[in-house]
């Protein structure tokens, strides 16, 4: 009998390194193009151990990963690819897998793996960097805005898709994704910013590719963009949940983005609207942040109620008014940012709804006429839009009479004046009239 115990447990003990040993399926490739990268994402059966390494003349770069199976084919490639010219692949030494890829172009490779989520099981990814873009000087850092002349410049509006590529967001019963849905919506909204005088476009992601949160937050400031607009649909696991909401920053959020800054202020090329932090002290480098979120938060918050109550006359919203959070892309500083959650995708019905391209339209329709709503009101001193446009100001609370003269650089006498005020006092909610200069 112990004999008999003995070799139970040396097999319990051999049998772990044995099924260790089994070799794990590649079960499909799949290949996502964005404008600055490629990425190449394994779907696997279990993780995987793998290297890199690149040859020249002609360009390739080699991926080895160990010990799999791979039974099916390798994904077509567009002619379109910018960077990788033709994908083959081999077996080596009877249980590793070799691919190569012919390069146009060359890379600099990035490789991870990733545990399983809801979508997906285990997955190598390999990013392929196209260094001719990266050595273009494209940077986060601010760049100038085009204009025609000075004091004529667009309001530039970021519109992003959230979601994208591998990350598909979520998804409806029906089948339908949350990154193909508002792709959509943004570039209908798109198309109507082109069309509002004194109003740019610049789409955040404008295809089936992923792209970082704070990748995202860096286009828009690259851009100098003047509003940042985050498109999603939300999901619950009841389905009955259904309506629009309109989230901006929260101040926890807010927080521990100012704390971010501050830490690296010393290594990074960020601004805070328009000023760098790195060569301030803590002190004035902590109130110039603190100056610059409360200007962008009140701002946000103005912004994301016009567009709520236009959404509103479309249906039920989710929430009677404008949510906060700490969401990532709504960390920017100093631009303002909201995220619109545009219905529920796990509601059969709002489902329906979102993949109809009349209601798509819809949707844009009204997030524009909120936008529309608060640039008619707030118009940014330099803009096109300000120099055409009757100037008003909404009162929005903490706001005084000096601090609106010293905003739009008139005189406390003459905003008096033009409103027919006799003293100083003004109420949330009342609109008035700024005199030209």
């Amino acid at each position: 009998m112990a004999m008999i115990r003995k070799i139970a447990a040396l097999i319990g003990c051999l049998l772990p390194v044995q099924l260790l040993a089994q070799p794990v399926a590649i079960e499909n490739l799949r290949i996502w193009s964005a404008p600055d990268h490629i990425r190449l994402v394994f779907d696997t059966t279990a993780p995987v151990s793998h290297s890199l390494f690149s040859l020249k003349n002609p360009s390739r770069l080699v991926i080895d990963i160990e010990n799999v199976t791979f039974d099916g084919n390798l994904p077509r490639l567009g002619v379109d690819n910018p960077v990788i010219e033709r994908l083959r692949s081999a077996t080596r030494d009877k249980k590793d897998l070799r691919v190569v890829l012919d390069l146009k172009a060359e890379v600099k490779p990035k490789s991870f793996v990733l545990k399983p989520n809801r979508q997906y099981g285990h997955r190598l990814v390999v990013d392929l960097e196209d260094i001719a873009f990266s050595d273009t000087g494209e940077t986060d850092t601010p760049q100038p805005v085009k204009s025609v002349a000075e004091g004529n410049r667009d309001i530039v509006i970021a519109v992003d898709a959230g979601h994208g590529g591998e990350d598909p967001g979520a998804k409806g019963r029906g089948g339908t994704y949350e990154k193909t849905v508002v792709l959509e919506i943004a570039r209908r909204l798109e198309r109507l910013i082109k069309q509002e005088k004194g109003m740019q476009p610049v789409m955040i992601r404008d295809g089936d590719y992923y792209l970082g949160l704070r990748k995202r937050m860096g286009l828009a400031r690259s851009h100098r963009a003047d509003l940042f607009v985050s498109i999603h649909a939300d999901a619950f696991r009841n389905s009955r949940a259904r309506g629009s909401s309109v989230y901006t920053l929260s101040q926890r959020g807010a927080s521990s983005e100012a704390a971010r800054w501050l830490a690296e202020r010393e290594n990074s090329s960020d601004l805070v609207g328009g000023v760098k932090l790195e060569d301030k002290t803590d002190l004035v480098a902590t109130v110039l942040l603190d100056l610059s979120q409360t200007a962008t938060r009140q701002a946000s918050h103005e912004v994301a109620d016009q567009v709520l109550k236009r959404l509103s006359t479309l249906g039920k919203t989710h929430k009677s008014s404008v949510q906060q959070a700490a969401f990532m892309v709504l960390k920017s500083p100093d631009v303002p940012s909201i995220l619109v959650e545009t219905a529920f995708i796990s509601n059969p019905g709002e489902e329906r709804r979102l993949k109809d391209p009349r209601h798509q339209q819809k949707i844009a329709e009204a997030i524009m006429a909120g936008i529309r709503a608060y640039f008619s009101s707030h118009p940014l001193p330099g803009t096109l839009l300000a120099k055409t446009a009757p100037r008003k100001h909404v009162i929005a609370r903490g706001d005084t009479l000096g601090g609106i003269a010293q905003q739009y650089q008139v005189s406390l006498s003459s905003l008096r004046s033009a409103n027919k005020l006799s003293n100083d006092r003004i109420l949330v909610g009342q609109v008035l009239h700024i005199p030209e200069t």
